[in-house]
């Protein structure tokens, strides 16, 4: 062990911790990378299902995604102040949610660097080993 490298005790037993490490290291990359477009994560991943589910409630897709309600009325307000989606009142309730013009064409640059990234992480990890993870986590998502 280096001389200045910690012991983990404890912690080197744990899978929270160290899913939250790799979360962290892909979450800093996935932020560089889209730091141009001013997109966080959980942007990301609304646009990606609102473009994969068009006219879908906000609430499911919240639901879908685990983002709590006041949360994502928030971020809904931002994607549409850039005009990158729209809101339709689908019944006295409840909005439905598609992609602008201007939003596809966003999600089309966005994905690209998000395919950078990908690769660039599936290099750390290796092609096998990423393989693996993605199986094992799927059953989770």
């Amino acid at each position: 062990m280096q001389p200045d490298k910690l012991h983990l005790g404890q912690l080197n037993s744990h899978l929270g911790y160290f899913l939250r490490r790799l979360q962290v290291l892909v979450f800093q990359d996935f932020i560089a990378m889209l730091k141009a477009m001013k997109l966080r994560p959980a942007q990301y991943s609304v646009l990606l299902v609102i473009e994969a589910n068009p006219g879908k409630s906000q609430a499911l897709i919240g639901q879908s995604l685990g983002i709590e309600r006041a949360r994502l009325a928030r971020l809904l307000h931002e994607l549409e102040r850039r005009k990158w989606i729209r809101r339709h009142r689908s019944d006295g309730r409840s909005h439905s949610l598609i992609l602008t013009r201007e939003g596809e064409t966003a999600l089309t640059k966005i994905k690209n660097l998000a395919e950078e990234h990908e690769a660039r992480i599936g290099k750390q990890v290796g092609p096998k080993r990423r393989m693996q993870l993605m199986d094992l986590l799927r059953d989770f998502g």
